[in-house]
């Protein structure tokens, strides 16, 4: 019998339709490999074994009594642990949230299981989704499955992991300032950002508000793009979402033709930094989308140099506000409540105890950037260093359909390398921030291995708001021109666990 933990989404949906394998099984041969190999990956924090198999059999329930079923009913997901998820643990990959089990599941959720689509359980994360390596989880780092003593980006590292070790064929990241595609470049996956409330965030625990996107993970386009179909939409719990269609994503990523297309290219996207493989991987996606009958056209975008520096003041300054109802009286860890201390003294102790030294750094980062008389010369600052990175974007797209860059400036870097040098670190998502600050949908996918280290490359691909069909459009043409350069999908060369 084909290993069912092999197929990609698609395939899996297919198999399962056509009677060949049921969703029970499918889930049980996911479950089995999680068992199997997690414990080397690290990628999940909760594996729900019954809920996922009470969710495949009402599947095959469904299917036995005729019901119209959705694509991808049966399908397994490893859903990160910052959705909300009735009756199941959701920790945020923090020590104050350890425990929790909430009440009601976040509107991702219920549009997972209403298509479904089996979820696995939660998988691990940067702590409140702050990092770029999945380091700075409460719970330990994930390994990439490349080479485990690597990291797998962040903070969405244990959805990549999960899908890079074959755990399971689908996955849900958040992307605050590079968070889905980061990771997605690391592992050889496919990680897509959508534009800023094409994905509703009821449900979603807040780390800066005016950034944060949920979106699908996946090892092919197509699979994003069917997963991307569900989870889009408006939502009028979110006072952010968009009420407008979804762009027809799976279209596009069935079409992949890219002729007459105008590919942009950021002479700002390059430099020093930049590892010499990434690049050179990065300059024959050029030539293969060039081959294909895109246009290249080169750009300047010079308000991007900011776009680093004016997110690690905004995106800390939300967090402050945000994670002040994390003080130990209402839900999840409180410490030091004796019956001596006051509720002052009780909220100190648990945010102490609870929170980790990135978190603890970004919330006094933030909470000065807002306090008195430093909020216009910073957080004010920075709000207008962001309304010029949209301009620079607007302009561009009046010269081009997308723009390509490089996801991260390097390959995966060894765990612990970069632990203690929080800059070194914030420099990883240099390509990946400006499309959050402007609200644009962005897209990773493999182009290829380094030729310094064997490891993942990933080509980012941004388009305009609302304008999320290019990006699979695209995509789609890169991911069939390097199979057929290579011979198989990237993924077949990774190493077996």
């Amino acid at each position: 019998m084909t290993d069912l933990t092999r197929l990609n989404a698609a395939e899996t949906a297919a198999t399962i339709a056509k009677g060949e394998a049921s969703a029970v099984e499918v889930a049980q041969a996911h479950l089995d490999r999680i068992g199997a190999v997690d414990e080397k990956v690290h990628a999940f924090l909760h594996v729900d074994t019954e809920g996922a198999l009470k969710a495949a059999k009402a599947v095959d329930d469904k299917r036995a009594a005729g019901e119209e079923l959705g694509p991808l009913a049966g399908v397994p997901l490893a859903l990160k642990d910052i959705f909300t998820t009735k009756g199941v643990p959701t920790t945020v990959g923090s020590k104050i949230l350890e425990g929790w089990i909430p009440p009601y599941d976040a509107t991702l959720t219920t549009r997972l299981r209403e298509a479904g689509i089996v979820i696995l359980g939660k998988t691990n994360m940067d702590e409140f989704a702050m990092g770029s390596s999945t380091e700075n989880s409460a719970y330990g780092p994930t390994g990439n499955p490349w080479d485990l003593t690597r990291i797998p980006g962040g903070s969405g590292g244990g959805s990549a992991a999960a899908l890079a070790s074959f755990q399971a064929p689908l996955a849900i990241g958040t992307d605050t300032g590079g968070s889905i595609r980061q990771p997605a470049a690391v592992t050889g996956t496919v990680g897509v950002k959508p534009t800023y409330g094409a994905v509703s965030r009821y449900g979603m625990v807040a780390f800066s508000s005016s950034l944060d996107q949920g979106g699908p993970c996946a090892r092919t386009v197509l699979d994003a793009a069917l997963l991307h179909e569900v989870i889009a939409g408006y939502d009028p719990l979110d006072s952010t979402s968009i009420d407008a269609p979804v762009p027809a994503v799976v279209e596009a990523a069935r079409n992949g033709n890219v002729k007459g297309l105008r590919v942009g290219v950021v002479k700002e996207f390059g430099g020093e930094g930049y590892q010499a493989g990434v690049m050179e991987r990065f300059n024959d996606a050029i030539e293969l989308l060039r081959e294909q009958g895109a246009e290249i056209v080169e750009l300047s975008c010079p308000s991007f140099t900011y776009a680093l520096a004016a997110y690690y003041l905004i995106a800390p300054s939300e967090a402050s506000s945000n994670l002040a109802r994390f003080d130990g009286l209402r839900y999840g860890l409180r410490a030091g409540d004796d019956g001596t201390r006051s509720a002052e003294d009780v909220t100190a102790l648990t945010r102490e105890a609870g929170f980790g030294p990135e978190v603890k750094r970004r919330i006094m980062l933030g909470t000065y950037a807002l306090s008195s008389g430093y909020y216009d010369a910073y957080y004010g600052s920075a709000q207008k260093v962001r309304t010029l990175i949209t301009r620079d974007f607007e302009t561009a797209f009046g010269k081009v359909d997308v723009i390509i860059s490089p996801t991260t400036p390097t390959t995966a870097f060894p765990i612990g390398d970069r632990v203690d040098d929080p800059l070194a670190m914030y420099l990883t998502d240099l390509c990946t921030i400006p499309a959050n600050l402007a609200g644009n949908s962005a897209m990773s996918v493999p182009c290829g291995l380094a030729p310094e280290d064997g490891l993942p490359v990933g080509l980012q691909i941004i388009a305009p708001a609302m304008a999320d069909d290019r990006l699979y459009r695209v995509g789609a043409a890169v991911e069939a021109g390097f199979t057929a350069r290579w011979g198989h999908p990237l993924l077949e060369e990774a190493p077996t666990l």
